[in-house]
């Protein structure tokens, strides 16, 4: 059954492992070259320094406000490690671009990444255009999903009602403060359909097809 979201004017996405699929491999790139940066700042072995990486992604949402919490990292340090990073992985999906252009109101991006990592990929999409902002770490003051921080300064940026408001992840964790703000949630990826979650409203291996077939307001 299609999704019934003719209530929803704004819609809110989250970008890596969202906009394009997990399976790309893309994001395992980026995780190579974050355990290199923790490797080097902390001196551990790599197996510890994954350890440690993924300890602080567990505990704070974000791996970088570990890294600045204990280790006095710059944040613009930290990021410019992905700035250079191929995008050959990625790759536009004209079904995706016509099923988001179909949506009405607006549209955001709201990620953990940085807005310069946000940019390239959305422009390697093909889908810079279709998007009204890019609510990404440094415009939350580093505050990552899923802290409350990060959903209040968002909210606040964008003038957020979130009965009127639909939130696309591929996080479960980062969905569960968006239902208690009264956003309608949907879970994104091959995983999703195993989510039992209650706060999770709809379930979604492809982002193209659920979109595409949707109720949206205003259609016929």
């Amino acid at each position: 059954m299609s999704a019934d979201l003719a209530h929803v004017d704004t819609w809110l996405f989250d970008l890596d492992n969202t906009l394009y699929p997990a399976e790309s491999g893309f994001m395992g790139q980026i995780v190579d070259r974050m355990t290199d940066f923790v490797e080097k700042v902390t001196g551990l072995p790599r197996d510890e320094a994954f350890k440690l990486q993924r300890g602080y992604l567990a505990e704070h949402g974000l791996t970088l406000k570990g890294m600045m919490l204990h280790h006095g990292v710059d944040p613009a340090e930290f990021h410019a490690v992905f700035h250079d990073m191929s995008l050959d992985a990625l790759a536009h999906d004209p079904e995706l671009m016509a099923a988001l252009a179909r949506l009405p109101g607006r549209r955001l991006i709201f990620t953990n990444a940085d807005d310069v990592h946000a940019r390239r990929v959305l422009e390697r999409l093909e889908l810079a255009h279709l998007f009204d902002d890019v609510f990404h770490i440094g415009s939350a003051g580093y505050a990552p999903k899923p802290s409350p921080e990060a959903f209040s300064r968002m909210s606040a940026a964008h003038a957020i009602d979130p009965a009127a408001t639909a939130f696309f992840e591929d996080s479960e964790r980062n969905l569960e403060p968006a239902a208690g703000l009264g956003m309608t949630t949907v879970l994104v990826g091959a995983h999703a359909p195993a989510s039992a979650a209650q706060f999770v409203h709809h379930r979604t291996e492809k982002l193209a097809p659920f979109l595409g077939a949707a109720r949206l307001r205003g259609a016929s």
